[in-house]
C-alpha cells in the first residue's frame, strides 16, 4: 500500500444529497483523503455545510465536525472549486446531459473526477469499474486524456448499485462460462435517496417497478466483463441477463435472486471453493478500505440478511448464500450488498484508492 507524504485534498460535489452525506460520512478520518471542498447547487453556495444540510442529515452517523463549518461552494464554478482540490467525488444531483457536460468541465481543469452518477457509464472511454473485477479498464484513461487534452484530468465511474450483489460472483465463476441469468433484484429505499421518513408510503409495501434499474442490471455487467480494444471498452457479449427490479420496505441494502446456466458445469463445492477464495486489486494492495475477504459465502439456509449482513465489512464487501442446483438453470444463488456503501460512494472510494495506488491521482 502506498504511503502519501500528505493527504490529497478532496472535493464533493453534490454533497449536500444522500450519497454525497454517504461520501463524508466514510472520507471521516480516511489515511490518505481530506475533505476540504463541498459544492452543490446556488442555494446552498455561500451556508456552511452544516446550514446547508439543515435537518436533512441521513446517516446513521453524526456529522463529521471537520466539515460543518466548510462554506459551500457553487458547483457550477468549475475553475474556482477546482483550484481548490486534487481530485473530486461526483454526486451532483443534474439531467445526465448536465452531469456529462460539468464531470468533464472539471476533468479539463486537469482535476480528475471520480462519480458515482451514471451519466458517463456508456462513455467508450471511460471506465466503469469494480476494483477486484476490471482493474485493467483504467488502461483506457490514457485515450480519454487524449480526447479531452489533458495530461491529468480524466473521469472514472462506478457501476450501479443493483448488480454489486450478483456481478462479483459471475466474475469469480468465469471459467466456468457463465451464459445465461435471471436476476430480480429487491432494492432499499435509499437507493432512491429516501429514508422511511421521507417515504411512508414504502412501510409494508413493495413497488414491482425502478425506472431505468432493468435495463442497467442487465446492461453493465457486460461492460464490466468486457475488455479494452481500439482505445474504447467493448462489453462482453455473455452472460446474457434478464432482470427485475422490486423496492423492498429496507433502508440499505439490495438482495439479489439469481440463477444461472454455464457452459462448463460446475459442482457446488467449486463454486463456493471460488467465491471464498476470490480476491482483485484491493485486496493485494492491502488498500485502506478494501474488505479482506471480497465475497463472504454463508452456509446457513436463511443467510444472508439485510439486518445481519448489510455491514460486512463496514458495508464493503459482498455475501453470498443458497448455491444449490436448480432444476431449470444450473444453479441458484442469494446475494447481498450494501446499496450506498459498496454500491454507491463507498464503490466510489475504492475506485479512488485503486486509482491513487495506480497512480492515476496525484497532488497536484
Amino acid at each position: 500500500m502506498r504511503q502519501l507524504e500528505k493527504k490529497l485534498r478532496v472535493g464533493i460535489l453534490g454533497g449536500t444529497g444522500m450519497v454525497g452525506q454517504r461520501f463524508i460520512s466514510l472520507l471521516e478520518n480516511h489515511p490518505w483523503f481530506e475533505v476540504v471542498t463541498i459544492a452543490a447547487s446556488a442555494r446552498s453556495a455561500g451556508k456552511t455545510y452544516e446550514e446547508a444540510v439543515g435537518g436533512r442529515w441521513k446517516m446513521t452517523t453524526t456529522m463529521p465536525e471537520a466539515v460543518k463549518n466548510i462554506e459551500v461552494m457553487d458547483v457550477k464554478d468549475v475553475e474556482a472549486v477546482a483550484e481548490t482540490v486534487d481530485f473530486v467525488f461526483s454526486a451532483v444531483d443534474m439531467s445526465k446531459e448536465e452531469i456529462k457536460a460539468i464531470e468533464e468541465e472539471y476533468a479539463k481543469t486537469e482535476t480528475p473526477v471520480v462519480s458515482n452518477n451514471s451519466a458517463h457509464r456508456w462513455t467508450p472511454d471511460v471506465p466503469m469499474v469494480v476494483p477486484e473485477i476490471n482493474i485493467d479498464h483504467f488502461d483506457v484513461i490514457k485515450y480519454q486524456r487524449e480526447r479531452l487534452g489533458t495530461k491529468r484530468g480524466f473521469i472514472a465511474v462506478k457501476p450501479n448499485c443493483s448488480i454489486q450483489g450478483y456481478v462479483p460472483a459471475l466474475a469469480a465463476w468465469k471459467e466456468f462460462e457463465p451464459y445465461e441469468v435471471v436476476a430480480t433484484t429487491y432494492q432499499a429505499i435509499s437507493g432512491a435517496g429516501k429514508t422511511f421518513a421521507d417515504w411512508p408510503e414504502m412501510v409494508e409495501n413493495i413497488i414491482p417497478y425502478i425506472g431505468g434499474e432493468e435495463e442497467k442490471s442487465e446492461q453493465e455487467p457486460l461492460r464490466i466483463l468486457g475488455h479494452l480494444e481500439n482505445g474504447q471498452i467493448v462489453k462482453a457479449e455473455e452472460p446474457v441477463i434478464t432482470c427485475q427490479c422490486i423496492r423492498v420496505p429496507v433502508l440499505n441494502g439490495h438482495t439479489a435472486a439469481v440463477f444461472v446456466k454455464f457452459r462448463k458445469k460446475p459442482t457446488k463445492e467449486q463454486l463456493i471453493e471460488k467465491l471464498q477464495n476470490f480476491k482483485g486489486f484491493p485486496q493485494e494492495a492491502g488498500l485502506p478500505n478494501a474488505p479482506k475477504q471480497f465475497i463472504k459465502y454463508m452456509e446457513e439456509d436463511d443467510r444472508p440478511q439485510v439486518k445481519l449482513d448489510v455491514d460486512y465489512e463496514n458495508g464493503f464487501g459482498v455475501t453470498i448464500g443458497r448455491v444449490r442446483e436448480d432444476s431449470i438453470y444450473d444453479f441458484k444463488f442469494i446475494g447481498l450488498a450494501h446499496n450506498t456503501v459498496r454500491g454507491a460512494a463507498g464503490g466510489a472510494v475504492l475506485c479512488a484508492e485503486s486509482l491513487v495506488e495506480k497512480g492515476y491521482i496525484e497532488s497536484k
